[in-house]
């Protein structure tokens, strides 16, 4: 438990140690099939449904690959500038656990597919670093455990487990960053920052969904101390499959304060791999860290090696879409937005739903201020992401369009979105139901003003005397018995009129 770890204070860390972090991040492909067999790669279904003979690593069955895959892995490396290899092999990574069906994992070793790459990352206050890429290898996902009677999920003082070999064999590529130092305090908004670049540029492949919270993006995160006195790099933890961007940074800060109480009062920092609580934030101890030699590496003897023709891999080269950076350096020049304000869009998970937004019809300054303000202040009362509201873009592009042609007043179009949001159907649908439609008939609008008139006649009377703005009065009177579906400038224009 936290209250019985000792940590020292992030300030001191800083002053006594550098950090040094190296990340990796597994990322599962959307591919139609497995990485070696022809079942379904879909997420969920009933336990066990989606297997053969092949991913449950049964006698006699031969795996084949899964050539989307390795095409998803070569774009993956062009796009995080690496070298694609000329030749490449698949190598047995021998270890023995429950959810891995043939007591080995079909992975890459000393042969990845794609190496010596880099990626540049900006943080919030707009500094650039550098985190290079050490490789890119093809793989597969194991299955899930689900241990059952125990208090935290996890193995120990659980009662039974229960298997679900659904997700073994899912194709998945692990990004190995080399080791990352330099960073100092700002470790842990550096190792979110990469690993939310990173979801970026993948999502901008469409090789993954990246959904961290169903496991198809996992950061493992490693992290060491060098004491500044001496520069040595210090023993390194693994905190293991951190599934969200805030726990990743969570999860090397207080590795960071850990280890330097651990350092400070003598001890020594263990190598293992260690598991992040979501609801502590803090880390607990898993198993003693194994080696490359522990893992029993060869070569995979069922498989052929992979040799991707350089007029492939420049082929592959040319469909790259965009890239996350090169999109926000467009979109910051076409709607004059300043550094500032770009960060925040893209921090408030805006940006892609502003310009989805404006691909639909609205102009940029419009879907802006709807997604930043009203959506923005509806998804923080719903507890949830901007992108988790039930509206898309499209939607909020025809309200804007409504407004603009004055079907809507601001107000109203609020009340339609407000009925999109709990599901009453689309924008029209929901100004049909419930009757908000802006009243624009002139003979509606003369008789409210006339009764607004008659119930004001001293604001009446210094309209008359050329107190022109004494109409808002009036104004207000009308709008608030039409509900707010006057139109404000008609009735304005009335109120002159009769009081000339």
């Amino acid at each position: 438990m936290t209250s019985l770890v000792e940590l020292m204070d992030y300030d001191e860390v800083i002053e006594k140690y550098d950090p040094v972090l190296g990340l990796e991040v597994h990322v599962e492909l959307h591919t139609n099939t497995k990485m070696f067999c022809g079942c379904a790669n879909v997420f969920g279904g009933e336990p066990n449904t989606n297997t053969c003979p092949t991913c449950l690593g049964l006698p006699g069955s031969l795996p084949v690959v899964n050539g989307k895959a390795v095409e998803s892995a070569i774009r993956i490396g062009l796009a995080l500038n690496c070298e694609i290899a000329e030749w490449c092999r698949f190598a047995r990574k021998n270890y023995f656990y429950p959810d891995m069906p043939k007591n080995f994992q079909t992975s890459q070793y000393d042969e990845p597919i794609a190496f010596n790459g880099w990626l540049d990352v900006t943080l919030d206050d707009g500094e650039v670093i550098r985190v290079e890429i050490e490789r890119a290898h093809m793989e597969e996902d194991t299955g899930k455990s689900l241990h059952v009677g125990g208090a935290t999920g996890r193995i120990h003082g659980a009662e039974h487990s229960l298997l679900d070999y659904n997700r073994a064999g899912v194709p998945l590529i692990e990004i190995v960053t080399k080791m990352i130092p330099g960073t100092k305090e700002r470790a842990p908004e550096v190792a979110r920052a990469y690993v939310t670049a990173l979801r970026d540029l993948l999502k901008a492949l469409d090789v993954s969904d990246v959904r961290m919270d169903q496991g198809s993006l996992r950061c493992d995160a490693n992290v060491s101390l060098s004491p500044k006195t001496t520069g040595a790099l210090g023993t390194r933890t693994e905190t293991k499959n951190v599934n969200s961007l805030r726990s990743v940074e969570r999860a090397v800060r207080f590795e960071m304060t850990r280890q330097a109480a651990v350092l400070s009062s003598g001890g020594e920092v263990i190598q293992e791999t260690r598991h992040f609580d979501e609801s502590s934030g803090s880390t607990s101890s898993g198993r003693k860290k194994e080696t490359a030699e522990d893992y029993r590496y060869f070569p995979e003897p069922d498989l052929v090696p992979i040799a991707p023709s350089r007029e492939w891999v420049e082929e592959l080269r040319g469909t790259l879409p965009e890239l996350p950076w090169e999109r926000r350096a467009r979109i910051q020049k076409d709607w004059n937005l300043t550094d500032e304000v770009l960060r925040d869009l893209v921090n408030a998970g805006a940006l892609d739903l502003i310009e989805a937004t404006v691909v639909a019809g609205a102009k940029p300054d419009e879907a802006r201020s709807w997604w930043v303000s009203y959506l923005a202040q509806q998804a923080n009362t719903r507890g949830v992401e901007l992108s988790g509201l039930p509206i898309t873009p499209a939607q909020v592009a025809r309200v804007i369009e409504l407004v603009n042609t004055g079907a809507l007043t601001n107000k109203l179009a609020r009340e339609a979105v407000n009925g999109v949001l709990e599901g009453e159907g689309s924008p029209d649908e929901v100004v049909e139901k419930r009757g908000l439609k802006v009243v624009s008939d002139d003979s509606a609008l003369e008789k409210a003003v006339d009764e607004a008139l008659a119930a004001q006649p001293d604001v009446a009377q210094k309209i008359r005397d050329g107190k022109i703005q004494a109409a808002g009065a009036i104004v207000g009177a009308v709008m608030k018995a039409t509900k707010g579906q006057a139109d404000a400038a008609r009735v304005r224009e009335i109120v002159v009129a009769r009081c000339s």
